[in-house]
């Protein structure tokens, strides 16, 4: 059954996410890669990150944080002990509590591209998670593309989560749900994709090294992939509402289930 939204579908933002996520990357790597072969490559790199502010995701995906209890033993109360004519019963010892903490972590998965001769890499793919929106990961993200653009590589910036601060600000882009940019090495203009729930996702030009033509992205076909192949339908109720922010009566109205 396929998803009912013809593009973005705001059920996949909440604790599907982190799948989704990772079925992505992949996705998007597998369409590319016939037309980048021989000249390129696409891998997906992993970076496993501290997400410090995972509170702020209960209630829409499952923080990854667990704490583990050490068993107490059961044991019987001291001996009572006789100390003159009056019975005195000895308090058992306190036995603390060892807990450990595990700070929650998040992978993120980035589709690379490098050429096959020096081994460089040309553009990089980066799929946006809730930890790349908000702080401290907003900083360390924003940094990584700073980082990015000195080195002369393409950046591709995939956003399709409604909530977190969008790392590029800008007056001239217009407010959207969804968005997509594109900065190409050497460029000072980023080229922007403005989608909100009605439209459809767009086909994508992914930028070679000069002369070679760009190759083309349909991020569309690639989410309808893996909503299929993840069998996302039976994860979802539709006649619930879908996960924060809330959606605006208007776009509550594109869908009625």
């Amino acid at each position: 059954m396929p998803s009912p939204f013809p593009g973005m579908d705001p059920y996949l933002e909440g604790y599907l996410w982190p799948d989704v996520h990772h079925r992505l990357a992949t996705q998007i790597s597998d369409q590319l890669t016939p037309q980048l072969r021989p000249r390129y490559v696409a891998r997906i790199e992993i970076q496993v990150v501290v997400d410090e502010s995972a509170e702020g995701e209960v209630g829409i995906m499952d923080p990854d944080v667990e704490i583990v209890r050490s068993q107490r033993r059961q044991s019987l109360p001291n001996a009572p002990a006789f100390q003159g004519r009056v019975l005195v019963a000895e308090a058992p010892t306190a036995t603390p509590v060892s807990v450990m903490v595990l700070l929650p972590e998040v992978r993120l998965s980035t589709v690379e591209i490098y050429d096959t001769v020096q081994n460089q890499l040309i553009t990089s793919i980066e799929i946006l998670s809730p930890v790349n929106k908000r702080e401290p990961g907003l900083t360390k993200y924003r940094e990584k593309w700073r980082q990015l653009r000195n080195a002369n590589i393409h950046i591709l910036e995939i956003d399709l989560l409604r909530r977190g601060q969008r790392p590029l600000l800008h007056p001239y882009i217009p407010d959207s749900l969804y968005r997509m940019t594109l900065l190409r090495a050497g460029s000072s203009k980023v080229g922007v994709w403005a989608i909100n729930l009605a439209d459809p996702l767009p086909t994508l030009p992914i930028p070679l090294r000069q002369p070679d033509a760009d190759v083309t992205l349909d991020l569309g076909l690639a989410l309808q992939t893996i909503y299929d192949r993840a069998a996302y339908d039976l994860s979802i109720d539709y006649t619930e509402a879908p996960p924060p922010p809330v959606l605006a009566p208007e776009d509550l109205a594109l869908y009625q289930p």
